[in-house]
């Protein structure tokens, strides 16, 4: 493999805000696939333990994409400081990892 694959995660308010993040990244060709979880959040924000029903998205794509879908999340995101974290992929089927080097 000569390309190293990811995981980036990011947390959203909505489902709605999560599809025009998943929609942002896709339609530029920065993620292979988005996808969609209903979470509940409990964090430390500002000295205050709060808990929130996000949306988390799981982005599939390659690291060397990794700026410009910061770039991109951040373009649409509506947190102040929302979480966008890489999580490196070790290994996985070379057909999936084959289609994101497609569509990505």
């Amino acid at each position: 493999m000569t390309t190293s694959y990811a995981v980036v995660l990011t947390t959203a308010k909505s489902l709605e805000d999560a599809r025009g993040i998943a929609e942002k990244v896709l339609s530029e060709q920065l993620a292979a696939c988005v996808q969609l979880v209903p979470i509940n959040s409990l964090y430390t924000w500002k000295g205050e333990v709060a808990e929130e029903s996000e949306v988390l998205l799981l982005l599939k794509t390659r690291q060397e994409l990794y700026s410009e879908l910061e770039k991109a999340i951040l373009s649409v995101h509506k947190y102040e400081t929302p979480e966008i974290l890489l999580l490196p992929v070790g290994q996985g089927l070379p057909a999936y990892l084959d289609w994101i080097d497609e569509v990505t």
